[in-house]
């Protein structure tokens, strides 16, 4: 029977992380898993992302037919890991067209899961074994991620205290997943940032701990590298200014990027 590990976010958990060291490590964990990251996916990530924004019915039949593509192209394995976090939709505080703020995951996360079960069972039968990963972290320090994240990825004009206000009722990670899975009717398997960060393989300890990958060989790899960090508060201040001042999309990213790589490198000349 093929298990097949489903890891759907939550967004700015570890999730960049998890993928980047699970990557890396590919030929030495072969025996344990088969691992398809966010560069693995084809159209599929981008297509559920859209959804997320654009739920309508043809938007996720799009994301079906580039699942099942993907899906068709993969060999079999025992064990695959499948992470994308955008298999959940997308990050609260977008926009979800006409103009409304996203301020859940579930609304589009059911229907995806759904989707994302019927194509594995599909393609491997319906006997194989799904389980949901999600990786969460605490409710008011991911809301403070996921705003630093805004701030360098969109034109968000929002101060902090401002933006904190447009979700008066925010979910609770652990509740919020809890109910997705529930909706979905399969294994979940939950864990927190707060729980893995510190560890050796950062948040990927989640999916070694869940296919008990020995701990000889988990010793034997490199450790992980934080990846996809937030970016200083004195530098989200100076993003907040930009955003306000700038209308140019295109030259204000390239600024933000410019500013990213120089802080990069001259934390590496540490």
């Amino acid at each position: 029977m093929v298990h097949v590990i489903v890891h759907a976010g939550f967004h700015k958990t570890g999730t960049s992380s998890l993928q980047s060291w699970l990557g890396q490590n590919r030929r030495a964990l072969k025996p344990y898993l088969s691992f398809y990251g966010k560069a693995d996916f084809l159209s599929a990530g981008s297509a559920a992302r859209i959804y997320g924004q654009k739920p309508y019915p043809w938007r996720l039949r799009a994301f079906r037919r580039s699942f099942d593509r993907f899906l068709a192209k993969i060999p079999d394995a025992p064990v695959i890991v499948l992470s994308r976090e955008t298999f959940s939709g997308s990050m609260p505080g977008h926009r979800r067209f006409p103009g409304r703020l996203i301020r859940n995951y579930r609304d589009v996360a059911v229907p995806l899961g759904r989707q994302i079960i019927a194509a594995l069972q599909a393609r491997f039968g319906a006997d194989v074994q799904i389980t949901f990963l999600y990786t969460l972290r605490e409710r008011e320090g991911w809301i403070r991620s996921v705003y630093g994240h805004l701030l360098r990825s969109i034109h968000l004009r929002d101060d902090y205290d401002r933006f904190r206000a447009r979700f008066p009722d925010l979910i609770d990670p652990r509740a919020e997943a809890e109910a997705i899975a529930q909706a979905l009717g399969v294994s979940a398997h939950i864990v927190t940032l707060e729980d893995t960060g510190h560890r050796r393989e950062g948040p990927a300890s989640a999916v070694l701990d869940l296919l008990n990958v020995p701990q000889p060989l988990r010793d034997r790899l490199p450790p992980a590298r934080r990846a996809n960090a937030g970016q200083a508060r004195a530098m989200e201040d100076q993003f907040l200014i930009m955003n306000r001042a700038s209308s140019d999309k295109a030259a204000l990213k390239a600024a933000k990027d410019g500013m990213l790589r120089n802080a990069r490198d001259a934390d590496s000349d540490d």
